[in-house]
């Protein structure tokens, strides 16, 4: 998985002389810090600063995850690229033009979760017509009647509450959800989506690092404490391509078993440490896998594509050139 190391087993991770060393039953097992960018801790690893200090030399993130697969937090090292120019700009988008980028980004999820369902359609899959019609006749247009951030988000409230109603039609019955629930997901479906949405809200925060913008101001989610908002934005658009694509895949291949793949509690489930080495693999294959770019005229992955998006918003943000996120559309 090349630059992204994932630990799902308990230890020690520490610094032993010029890499990295994870700990555990007496083992040692050496991370090369040279070509690793992001670090995902999915139990309970224990760390001290002196690695920190390591980790932030080499500008490494680290998200952490608890036992159950929750996000816990990002260790974030000092801001690699700073731009006083851009951040002002940012700001002043904010204040000025933030309705204009929050529905351009609403819009990208809606061409997305449109081109998801019509590959489905395509499969004789007619019951998702209805859904497909009503994007293309009504949703836009809601979008485009929007005339604050309250109303835009219940525009995209509602696309995703029947997006969720479709998957009937082309999942399997153990993995129909009545409605999404999120801490803690109450069924596999739910759990898998929350897994993912996290996965590729954490990837979005390593490529907004690598990039001048500030991840605490955002446009379609509020700018609040705690949290990177800019990331929840940037990330909306690709659900519907990576963590919605690799759930409907990973099922309808039987590759994750609500029977194999599960830890169900009274009210919560979680995917077990075999499902999530499932589904990241899964994950970060869908991330790598490659398009051909209508522009730059040549093949590009997934994740460079959420880099590139970052760029496009720095971009509209300093040049005014329009933002128009991904789009399965148009392919890029």
């Amino acid at each position: 998985m090349g630059s992204t190391k994932y630990i799902s087993s308990m230890g020690e991770l520490c610094r032993q002389d010029n890499t990295l060393c994870f700990k555990k039953n007496g083992k040692n097992v050496y991370i090369p810090i040279e070509n690793t960018k992001e670090i995902y801790c999915l139990n309970e690893i224990s760390i001290n600063s002196k690695l920190l200090d390591f980790l932030s030399q080499n500008h490494v993130i680290v998200h952490f995850f608890n036992y159950y697969g929750g996000y816990s937090g990002t260790f974030y090292p000092k801001d690699q690229y700073m731009s006083g120019k851009l951040l002002v700009k940012q700001v002043e988008k904010f204040q000025n033009d933030r309705l204009t980028i929050a529905k351009a980004i609403v819009r990208g999820i809606g061409i997305n979760i449109y081109e998801v369902l019509y590959h489905y359609y395509k499969h004789n899959k007619k019951e998702v017509k209805v859904m497909i019609d009503w994007i293309k006749d009504e949703f836009y247009i809601n979008v485009d009647r929007a005339e604050n951030i309250k109303s835009l988000m219940s525009a995209e409230g509602e696309l995703w509450a029947r997006f969720y109603t479709n998957f009937k039609y082309f999942l399997p019955e153990d993995f129909i959800m009545n409605k999404r629930v999120k801490r803690p997901p109450d069924n596999p479906i739910n759990a898998m989506i929350s897994f993912g949405n996290t996965l590729l809200y954490t990837k979005t925060i390593s490529a907004i690092y690598r990039t001048h913008l500030d991840q605490r101001i955002s446009y379609l989610h509020e700018p609040s404490e705690g949290r990177f908002s800019l990331s929840l934005d940037l990330s909306e658009v690709f659900k519907p391509v990576i963590v919605y694509r690799t759930i409907f895949d990973l099922v309808n291949n039987r590759k994750i078993q609500v029977a194999k793949h599960f830890e169900k509690k009274v009210n919560y489930c979680v995917l077990n440490e075999d499902g999530r080495k499932i589904f990241i693999e899964a994950f970060e294959n869908r991330l790598e896998s490659v398009f051909q770019h209508p522009t730059l005229k040549r093949k590009i992955s997934y994740r460079t594509a959420i880099k590139l998006d970052c760029y496009k918003l720095i971009k509209y943000i300093l040049e005014d050139k329009e933002f128009v996120p991904f789009s399965l559309k148009g392919g890029f």
